[in-house]
């Protein structure tokens, strides 16, 4: 791990500041070497309140970077700065992406940018089954990764799939060690040992609600398009194809029948521009031709 990065994973420990304010450092010291310097008076003329500033100074102080690091490092979990070769370079390119990622398992993966996302609802339909195999299937046998947020219903869904014969990517709305749902554990640890878990938050971070949106900026950004599956009319799936439609991504949706409260999100994403998909093949039409490069 290089200087900044270092650095940077220092910082995402300590309390008082967050992405904002890392970015706040970065544009006075691109390389942080005088945030060890930092006093009270510092942080003021940067907005920070004085209990802000407290809290973190107290932290900084204290934070062994690296006993933290080896204990990492004893669960498989390597740290992953935004300016390291091994970031993935579509996240990279959206409107805030995580300063730091943690991640578990095949690291490697996160330089191909053939990724696709796939959302939708916790309670999906009996239809939701087939309708999920019939599309994503094909695109597994065909190389794609798989990237969802391991919620229930269509996220792990999606991931079960795509684990059977491919490959596919976890990204959390908490740290890596305390996973959610608690009946995802079992997928949790099989994705940990032969697929990919990733998270903007330290480890020891647990899930709270609002984690959770903002966590959906990276399953987009992660990829070239997101699939919707099912969604009803207010949805987390739909919070995140907008911030797919804003970081410039090709949004997916698969229609129902107006009856089905499930399908109202999505049927509503495609009378907004979404493309209707029926199978595989509408999605790798539009996603055609593919770029040669993967960094």
């Amino acid at each position: 791990m290089d200087q900044l990065a270092l650095k940077l994973f220092h910082l995402d420990h300590c309390r008082g500041i967050g992405r904002k304010t890392i970015r706040a450092f970065l544009r006075l010291d691109p390389q942080l070497e005088s945030v060890s310097h930092f006093t009270a008076g510092d942080l003021s003329e940067l907005g920070m309140s004085r209990r802000r500033s407290e809290l973190f100074l107290h932290d900084f102080h204290r934070f062994a970077a690296d006993q933290m690091l080896r204990h990492y490092a004893e669960r498989q979990i390597v740290p992953i700065a935004f300016h390291q070769p091994d970031y993935p370079p579509l996240l990279g390119k959206i409107y805030d992406p995580p300063l730091i990622l943690y991640v578990r398992g095949h690291k490697e993966w996160l330089s191909d940018v053939k990724m696709i996302s796939v959302v939708g609802t916790r309670r999906p339909s009996a239809a939701a089954g087939p309708a999920m195999r019939r599309i994503l299937l094909p695109l597994v046998e065909s190389g794609w990764i798989i990237v969802s947020g391991m919620a229930t219903g269509i996220d792990g869904m999606a991931h079960r799939l795509a684990a059977a014969g491919g490959r596919t990517i976890a990204v959390l709305g908490s740290g890596l060690f305390h996973p959610y749902p608690a009946g995802h554990v079992g997928l949790f640890n099989r994705l940990c040992d032969d697929h990919l878990v990733i998270s903007e938050y330290p480890p020891q971070t647990r899930p709270e609600r609002w984690r959770f949106p903002e966590r959906n900026r990276i399953i987009s950004g992660l990829s070239r398009g997101t699939v919707v599956v099912e969604a009803k009319a207010k949805s987390g799936s739909l919070i995140t194809a907008d911030q797919a439609l804003e970081q410039g991504r090709e949004v997916f949706a698969l229609p129902g029948s107006i009856l089905n409260e499930n399908s109202v999100g999505t049927n509503r994403l495609i009378q907004q521009g979404a493309k209707l998909i029926l199978g595989s093949q509408d999605i790798l039409d539009e996603l055609a031709p593919f770029p040669r490069e993967t960094g």
